[in-house]
């Protein structure tokens, strides 16, 4: 009898010893869950802080050089806000021509942190779950995405044409003393398209 009650004493002592050690192993995934959430969350903000230095509305002009050296004047526009993902770019560029009329074209894209660090996705549409994706290329449409590099916030624009050719546009838009400075540049099949280089007042 008593060798019985020694087995089931020994038996209690094991379950007791085991469900210690399975507490133990949750109450150490509990906490690497909470180390990880607050790594993320850290992450996000130092991205969000990342971007708080570009947050305002710009406005300047320039002369926009041509690819035969031809030039016209543009006025720009840009906004950079902080969003609850990441940040929204908006823009708007009024160039005008030799024969007094303006032609204006606005932007608007916002981007989203990806896992690449200071890089950036964009999000220029919602599938049919309301999500929002990234343009197709091969479709026509640009593949857009930014990055921050030190005092400039960079944003990119591809292009792919029908017959399989190329177009990239670089906007850099760098924190200067009063506002930005832009430097922008078209890139056809490796042939320079146009360049822009003028400071963007903070109003």
């Amino acid at each position: 009898m008593s060798d019985l009650r020694s087995v089931v004493d020994k038996r209690s002592v094991i379950m007791i010893s085991q469900r210690r050690t399975i507490r133990a192993q949750l109450a150490l995934w509990q906490a690497l869950c909470c180390i990880l959430v607050a790594g993320v969350m850290l992450t996000a903000n130092m991205a969000q802080a990342d971007i708080s230095r570009f947050v305002g509305t710009y406005k300047g002009s320039a002369e926009v050089t041509s690819a035969d050296g031809t030039k016209r004047h543009r006025d720009m526009d840009v906004e950079v806000t902080q969003t609850s993902d990441g940040f929204r770019v908006d823009w708007t560029s009024t160039t005008y021509r030799p024969n007094g009329t303006a032609k204006e074209k606005s932007y608007s894209i916002e981007f989203v942190p990806s896992d690449r660090g200071d890089v950036y996705a964009s999000a220029m549409k919602r599938n049919v779950f309301g999500h929002d994706v990234q343009l197709d290329p091969m479709k026509g449409e640009p593949y857009v995405w930014s990055r921050i590099n030190g005092d400039t916030l960079s944003v990119y624009s591809l292009f792919v044409a029908e017959d399989g050719g190329y177009e990239i546009q670089q906007f850099n838009r760098t924190l200067a003393e009063g506002g930005l400075q832009l430097d922008y540049q078209s890139v056809r099949n490796g042939e320079i398209q146009r360049t822009v280089s003028t400071f963007l007042t903070k109003q």
